[in-house]
């Protein structure tokens, strides 16, 4: 998981805002990305992903693949901030790839 300068880690703290019944279904579905079963995502170009949830507010987790393997996880948020957490989350890939926060 992508972590800030200041050690906060976006993903964490995401998961922590959501209800607990919805923080359970995340977490179910990302032991299953661990297994390498993305499920239902979207591609966004410049090795950004998301993650689409089909439950709630239409919760998404912004994630990159790095070497064809790792799973990057970037930061999560829902419909209604989609714009704003996609452009989040590229600024935390570039500042990962950019050598900073491998946390």
């Amino acid at each position: 998981m992508y972590q800030k300068d200041n050690g906060d880690c976006p993903v964490i703290s995401w998961l922590e805002s959501l209800h607990d019944s919805i923080r359970y279904r995340v977490k179910s579905r990302l032991a299953r990305v661990s297994l390498g079963n993305l499920g239902e995502y979207k591609m966004l170009g410049e090795s950004l992903g998301e993650l689409k949830f089909k439950f709630g507010s239409g919760y998404r987790l912004y994630f990159s693949e790095i070497d064809g393997e790792i799973i990057l996880l970037l930061c999560g948020g829902d419909k209604s901030s989609q714009k704003k957490d996609i452009k989040l989350a590229r600024e935390y890939l570039s500042d990962y790839l950019g050598g900073n926060n491998h946390g």
